[in-house]
This record gives structure tokens, sequence and C-alpha cells, in this order.
């Protein structure tokens, strides 16, 4: 399908973009309750998730500072996955962490591929 090759970089930074609007969301619910209140009471390391969610998040929309801060989400996301779902089961399908699994390896190859177009970054 080699017609939608000219694409490609269009589509990596709807990634990036789409990617980081949507872990914004879940900094959102955390920190400032919205859309929808955090269903569990928020501690230490919640909280910590929640900040780097809603700055990360913002970052990686932007594509300012994108590979350190990538790099620091997919940690993050390991870290949690580790913590909140890895102990039930050692598949993501059983334990419920597809989500997070899904963006730690996103947020690994944004932070191996840089910000790409539409970044402050790359700012001409």
């Amino acid at each position: 399908m080699t017609f939608l090759d000219k694409f490609q970089d269009h589509a990596y930074a709807l990634l990036r973009i789409v990617t980081g609007l949507l872990f914004l969301g879940h900094g959102t619910q955390k920190i400032l309750s919205f859309p929808i209140e955090f269903p569990y009471p928020l501690n230490a390391m919640s909280t910590a998730a929640g900040v780097i969610e809603l700055i990360g998040g913002i970052l990686i929309i932007l594509g300012l500072f994108t590979r350190p801060t990538a790099f620091l989400c997919s940690g993050m996301c390991a870290v949690g996955y580790w913590i909140a779902h890895g102990t039930k089961s050692l598949f993501p399908i059983a334990n419920g962490g597809e989500l997070i699994a899904l963006y730690c390896f996103i947020f690994l190859f944004i932070a191996t591929r840089g910000a790409g177009i539409w970044s402050l970054d790359n700012r001409t």
C-alpha cells in the first residue's frame, strides 16, 4: 500500500497528538476530577502519576521536550502496569492492563522517534 507512504509523517503526528490528548484525560481525571472523578482515593503515587499524565499529556500534544517527556511517561506506565496490574496476572488481557501497556510502548516509540511534524520541538 505505497499510496499511504506520503502520509507517514502526518499519521505519526496524529498518533502523538491523540495519544497525548487521551493521556491528558487520565491526568485531568486524577488531578482536576474532570470530566469525571477518579474512582479511588488519591495517594502519593496516584497523585504523582496524575501530575505526569497532566503535564506529560500537554507536552506530548505540543511536541515540546518530546523525547524526555515520552520516556518519562513510558517509564511511569511500566511501573504503573506492574504495581496495579502485573501482580494480578502476567497477561494484560487477564489483569486489565492492556491500556497502560499500550501507552507504555507508544510512549517508548515516541521517545525513540521524536516529535515529528506539527511540534514545537521542530518549529522552523
